[in-house]
């Protein structure tokens, strides 16, 4: 439990604690919030929101599309390690059911976000239409919180959660950069990241691990880890982040072509596990130097996304949760169904099926990534308040899951 609940406070509770302010700002003094979070910081300026025909820089645009860029690269990296490194969690025929059952988590919040949307007739569809994404986000740190007090610590359904969570993000990215493209789409500028990206890997870490052949003392790689450090990655980061920008793309995501060139471990410990504070590779060296960043950052993203008023509670609000806390659970055992006993993977040793309902309950808690994709799928006004005010209602889940838990009778399993 302290490994999650220190993941929490390195990440999570400043987030909680800009949220909860935006909240009570937004309700009491609406105007000088949203003064703040539109403040200017740049009119004109090379980068930010298109503006009349200009660029200008404003405090929400250098939170959301540029430090949170470091958010996703931290998410990226936990998901290439799973996917690539020895014992990646994400590898081989052990990942198969919860990668199925990820795909019935999104599948599930769409259909019954765009089935209920196209209920409430043809007006309102076309106005939250665009939103179908956000009841697709899990967010990882606290429904593993939630997943290890209804399952307790040592569970098998806890590490099926995780699995679930950590694919859902990479699902959740990919999204991101294919529905909810920033403005008209010029993919010739991602052969600038794509090219920065081969650049990086081939000058400061293929070729100097191709002269260490034979060198026991590794010279060439010692003096570019010592002399060099980061600074190549985060020069290729800048590149590619302003490509992601000109191409239309999302630019938080301008980042992730850069992480899988940085010189990483041969083997993944698993998401949350306290060995990679030992790791002293460059790609774990960076994530450690993104920790203090990255926490103030998630702190400016609740206060920059998360203040609503109350009285914006309307139509998207209510397909947004019902998004996560119906579709999720049936998408996830539904298709967690399909993969156990039609395909035959099976479930985790321990883990029954009377648990997959259980853990879709606990991963309807959507909250952060939730709220960013509310962010981008409406302008700003009344709808893109309604849709984050069902993001933050989404905390909700935590009880409809210890619920789930007691009616399906789990029996809690400690380390």
């Amino acid at each position: 439990m302290y490994r999650v609940w220190n993941f929490l406070t390195n990440y999570s509770l400043l987030l909680i604690i800009g949220a909860l302010i935006a909240l009570v700002w937004a309700n009491t003094n609406p105007a000088s919030y949203h003064a703040l979070v539109e403040f200017v910081i740049w009119d004109h300026a090379p980068i930010g929101h298109l503006h009349d025909g200009h660029r200008t820089l404003t405090l929400h645009f250098l939170i959301n599309d540029m430090l949170m860029a470091f958010f996703f690269a931290i998410a990226a990296k936990e998901v290439w390690e799973a996917i690539i490194l020895n014992n990646g969690s994400l590898r081989g025929t052990k990942a198969a059911t919860p990668l199925i059952a990820t795909l019935g988590g999104m599948l599930g919040p769409i259909a019954v976000y765009l089935a209920l949307a196209a209920m409430l007739g043809s007006t309102t569809f076309q106005a939250v239409q665009n939103g179908w994404a956000i009841p697709t986000a899990t967010d990882i740190a606290f429904s593993y919180l939630v997943g290890r007090i209804v399952f307790g610590a040592g569970h098998p359904a806890v590490r099926f959660l995780l699995l679930l969570a950590i694919a859902d993000d990479a699902g959740g990215l990919i999204i991101l950069a294919i529905f909810y493209p920033t403005g008209d789409l010029a993919p010739a500028w991602l052969l600038v990241s794509l090219g920065v990206a081969i650049s990086v890997y081939v000058l400061a870490n293929w070729l100097p691990h191709y002269l260490d052949r034979g060198d026991q003392l590794r010279r060439h790689s010692t003096w570019v880890r010592n002399t060099l450090s980061f600074w190549p990655y985060l020069l290729a980061g800048c590149v590619s982040w302003y490509a992601f920008q000109q191409s239309g793309i999302h630019p938080a995501l301008g980042l992730l072509p850069i992480v899988p060139t940085i010189p990483h471990a041969d083997r993944d410990f698993g998401f949350f596990d306290a060995a990679e504070s030992h790791m002293t590779d460059l790609l774990n060296t960076i994530e450690h130097g993104l920790k203090v960043p990255v926490q103030i950052t998630l702190f400016f993203f609740g206060l920059a996304n998360a203040g609503v008023e109350f009285s914006t509670i309307g139509a998207p609000t209510w397909l947004v949760l019902a998004g996560l806390i119906i579709g999720k659970p049936l998408g996830i055992t539904l298709f967690g169904w399909i993969g156990a006993k039609v395909l035959g993977f099976g479930l985790p040793t321990g883990m029954r099926m009377a648990d997959l309902p259980v853990v879709g309950c606990v991963a309807a808690i959507g909250f952060t990534v939730a709220l960013f994709v509310a962010s981008v799928a409406f302008e700003p006004g009344a709808v893109q308040d309604a849709a984050k005010m069902g993001a933050l209602f989404s905390f909700g889940a935590a009880a409809i899951a210890i619920i789930a838990g007691r009616l399906a009778r789990v029996e809690k399993q400690e380390l």
